[in-house]
């Protein structure tokens, strides 16, 4: 009798549940500022691009274009983390996720659209881009993102004292992305160049060696720009604070914890 009741109960949970997080995030969306969530969902979409062209390959290290523009993926993770909370950079990292393949899709469906006007085979291989490359990029991205920002906010969690100050955020900031960027980077090249581009590239591929040097020196590189990039991600969660940004979403959620 308990069974069949707690059973005829979880519907209506799970239904109050999905309607919470639906409106939970119909406020956040209203809340963030829309040039970091522009920046940030931008970024994504021109990591997934850059991804395609290794700049670097030695026999113990390979770097490809995404190193250029994911660090401003992670700042702008961290400023969204610090404002408004790990569960609503997650949020809008899966948004941005869902976007890049969005794009992905009409650049794909762009790039098998016959035109006589001119030869657009170049362009076409750019926008057609590579499934496996879009795969890794996705799992990777989504995997760094939680660990960025539950890191993130975990961090922050420690400075009891003085939580808004420029030296918890810049020890927040740099300890989740570096360990961040580490994961993304490994997870991609494990994924792309270890298990797909044997088979699909004519046996090119990346050694472990490489996987781990990569995603450690690329690791290096990005906390490196977010050092000289953290600063204006500092300035920007002060304002919002200052200005309280987004206190219809804050309230929203502390009121129902």
């Amino acid at each position: 009798m308990n069974n069949s009741n707690s059973q005829a109960k979880r519907p209506s949970s799970m239904g109050a549940w999905l309607k919470r997080e639906k409106e939970e995030t119909v406020i956040l969306l209203r809340c963030i500022p829309a040039t970091v969530v522009a920046l940030f969902v931008v970024s994504v979409i021109c990591m997934n691009l850059l991804a395609n062209k290794t700049l670097v390959q030695t026999s113990w290290l390979a770097l490809d274009g995404g190193i250029l523009i994911s660090w401003l993926s992670f700042l702008c993770m961290d400023i969204i983390t610090k404002h408004f909370g790990p569960k609503a950079s997650n949020k809008i990292a899966l948004l941005a996720a869902a976007i890049n393949l969005l794009t992905c899709l009409i650049f794909y469906v762009a790039s098998i659209i016959p035109s006589d006007a001119d030869d657009y085979t170049a362009l076409n291989q750019i926008l057609g881009g590579t499934w496996f490359i879009l795969l890794g990029s996705t799992i990777a991205f989504l995997a760094s993102a939680a660990i960025n920002n539950f890191l993130n906010w975990t961090i922050g969690r420690a400075f009891r004292k003085n939580p808004d100050g420029k030296a918890a955020f810049a020890a927040r900031t740099y300890i989740s992305t570096f360990i961040g960027q580490f994961m993304d980077n490994l997870i991609f090249a494990i994924i792309v160049f270890v298990v797909f581009a044997p088979i699909f590239w004519d046996g090119f591929h990346w050694t472990m060696l490489q996987c781990v040097t990569c995603a450690l020196t690329g690791a290096v590189a990005e906390v490196i720009m977010e050092i000289v990039f953290s600063p204006f991600g500092y300035r920007a969660v002060t304002k919002w604070k200052k200005h309280n940004v987004g206190q219809e979403y804050l309230a929203y959620i502390k009121e129902g914890r």
